[in-house]
């Protein structure tokens, strides 16, 4: 490619956090009107990157040249107002706000009196919305939204802004199919404009369909480029991104299954409309130990209320039973989930799984407090020591148990996650997307995780919106849509074909 066509070039990027060095000396190039894939492991430094051509890191070593001038950006809404804009792998919005209010927040229209134009707001809102094939209201608060609504909104804010370079952090993590087709003809269309897209994605068989180049990072170095798509393959990709071949075809070996550790019997979850619909409509389902047990479905099928009305977060719209060990237990807050022997690794590591601020030590230890605890007090050396265990077992990669755990890469934030939980001894771990935002070689590793504490007894089940994900690693799957149990199959029964039509009804 020609060096004319470099519209952004980062130079000799070092970037460091409290003793961890993220970015050393990186530079890379970005192409006009071309999509610039960046991959890499978790950990390799790709959001870092990304948050320092964006603004949101304004201090680091380097230079940034855009057009071939030099940049510096003190925050986003510089790097905004000369043209790149990001869409962050963590959703970044304002639950308790509109939708329009979120998008134009810092940047809003007024009228000639100087009052906020809420008319010309929320129609331009609607037709950024319309683009992404998104019917929702613009006056809607995010709060409302399901996660793949709320990366909509994201995306729609990046598309208010005249961007000539675009960067999208895991864009599709999130999303539907039909989303990430309505997603692919819009970059198709900012390519045609000129506009020039940076995008990290771990689901690499959708790089192959959007990517013009690959730039690879690894341990926070750049290793090298891919320039002639039409031969690259997968392995090649891999190659590039951890330096080694994976066999990534997992198989979740068998294992003995045990009595039955967990019923739901008639689960109902209400709509607070307080019409009657329902968000979990008449569902009943077992695990039992050494059993994974998934649960696939479409966006707004209900399988993120399933887990979380089971696990005590709705107990006073709940309606149907629960049984531990074959026991009737009343489950009245996500304290008694927990007394009972229940986990919940949630969709949204970053909101609802973990304290940011917060080192690595105290969010692991924080849903099992009792283990640390000495005459009465918190006692820091068993805290450190509950940790260390958790970070030598799932192989968390952090300088210490001390970081912040904001400073970790998601990969890595969602293994405190786990630890967690796991910390607490569990009868039943429920597990809401848990490799969302990971890598290839990551996911392996959660992939062997699950098993092992299946060998161990322990009872799993496994929300995903990946099909291959659910068919390798789970003894069973059942299928929702519109609220409601669709579909079961064993793991030798299901196909993809099997579990999509029973998701579309």
């Amino acid at each position: 490619m020609e060096k004319e066509n470099i519209i952004l070039r980062a130079e000799n990027i070092t970037k460091r956090f409290a003793g961890v060095t993220a970015l050393d000396d990186v530079s890379i190039d970005v192409y006009a009107g071309k999509v610039n894939v960046i991959v890499g492991e978790n950990g390799a430094g790709k959001s870092t990157l990304m948050k320092i051509l964006s603004g949101v890191y304004p201090d680091y070593e380097g230079e940034l040249l855009l057009h071939g001038e030099e940049v510096k950006f003190s925050n986003p809404k510089e790097a905004m107002k000369s043209g790149i804009a990001i869409i962050h792998q963590e959703l970044n919005l304002i639950p308790y706000l509109s939708i329009t209010a979120n998008i134009y927040l810092g940047r809003e229209i007024v009228d000639s009196f100087g009052m906020l134009d809420f008319k010309k707001m929320n129609q331009v809102t609607k037709e950024l919305l319309a683009r992404l094939d998104c019917d929702v209201p613009p006056t809607t608060l995010v709060s409302e939204l399901r996660v793949g609504q709320q990366q909509q909104v994201e995306i729609a804010k990046a598309l208010l802004e005249d961007a000539k370079v675009l960067i999208m952090d895991e864009p599709t993590s999130a999303i539907t199919d039909a989303e990430v087709e309505v997603l692919f003809r819009i970059i198709e269309s900012l390519k045609k404009q000129k506009v020039s897209i940076l995008y990290i994605s771990h689901k690499l068989d959708e790089l192959f369909e959007i990517a013009d180049r690959f730039i690879g990072l690894r341990d926070g170095k750049m290793v090298g480029t891919i320039e002639n798509i039409v031969e690259a393959n997968k392995d090649d990709l891999i190659r590039l991104m951890v330096g080694r071949d994976i066999d990534n075809h997992y198989v979740k070996e068998k294992s003995p299954l045990g009595e039955e550790v967990f019923r739901a019997e008639g689960i109902y979850l209400p709509k607070p409309t307080g019409k009657s619909e329902f968000l979990v409509n008449d569902v009943s389902f077992s695990v039992r130990k050494g059993e994974v047990l998934g649960i696939f479905g479409l966006m707004g099928a209900g399988r993120t209320e399933l887990l979380e009305t089971v696990f005590g977060l709705h107990s006073k719209l709940m309606v149907g039973n629960i049984y531990i060990d074959g026991q009737k237990v009343i489950i009245k807050s996500v304290m008694d989930a927990v007394a009972k022997g229940m986990g919940l690794v949630p969709e949204n590591r970053k909101e609802d799984g973990l304290v940011l601020e917060m080192p690595v030590f105290k969010n692991i230890s924080m849903a099992s407090v009792e283990q640390t605890l000495k005459n009465g007090f918190l006692n820091l050396g068993l805290e450190i020591g509950l940790a260390k265990k958790y970070i030598t077992d799932l192989n968390i990669k952090t300088p210490s148990p001390r970081q912040k755990v904001k400073n970790l890469s998601g990969g890595n934030q969602q293994k405190v996650v786990l630890s967690k939980w796991l910390a607490t001894t569990p009868k039943i771990l429920f597990l809401d997307e848990p490799t969302r935002g990971i890598d290839v070689n990551a996911k392996n590793e959660i992939y062997h995780l699950i098993s092992n504490l299946a060998k161990e007894g322990l009872g799993v089940l496994v929300v995903s919106s990946e099909l291959p994900e659910i068919m390798a690693i789970c003894d069973r799957i059942i299928v929702m849509g519109e609220s409601r149990i669709t579909g079961e199959f064993s793991q030798k029964e299901a196909t993809e074909d099997k579990i999509m039509n029973a998701a579309i009804l």
